[in-house]
């Protein structure tokens, strides 16, 4: 069984849209704000239609063994300064956890940018009824998406 859920993020950024578009297009500004947690990090990005990132760590919680943690996404539709879209995978252990395909959307404000988020989840192997994942899930991207903020302003994240 598949659980399926979407979800949109918005929220107001104290920059112009082309400096939130640099922000996700170059790879040393993307890793100050989009990483996964862990030790043993590795990251590569490739920003244009077809290319994509992998991310991998390994995470160790408070008494759990470590998880090997991958992100490898594909870029669908850049739209410069505008628009992104791009589907990824979760896998945690080797085994695929959840696929997404995420749409962001940039757009001018009198005094910033508009950013909104909306990712459509799939998951694929989920804990009980799943409803700690999607939790998991949405909460982590709202995390970024401060990662995002801070970063933008010039101040250490994550």
């Amino acid at each position: 069984m598949v659980l399926h859920d979407t979800f949109t993020i918005a929220r107001h950024l104290d920059v112009p849209s082309n400096e939130v578009f640099a922000a996700f297009a170059d790879a040393a500004i993307r890793q100050r704000w989009f990483r996964l947690p862990g030790s043993e990090a590795g990251y590569e990005h490739d920003f244009r239609v077809g290319g994509g990132e992998v991310a991998r760590s390994i995470f160790t919680g408070l008494d759990t063994a470590p998880e090997r943690l991958e992100y490898r996404s594909r870029y669908i539709d850049i739209a410069d300064g505008h628009r992104i879209v791009y589907s990824y995978e979760a896998v945690v252990d080797g085994e695929l956890r959840w696929t997404s395909l995420v749409t962001v959307l940039l757009d001018a404000e009198t005094d910033g940018t508009r950013l909104t988020r909306t990712e459509q989840v799939t998951f694929l192997r989920y804990t009980g009824d799943g409803s700690a994942d999607l939790a998991h899930l949405r909460g982590g991207s709202v995390l970024q998406l401060n990662g995002l903020d801070a970063a933008l302003r010039g101040t250490t994240t994550m």
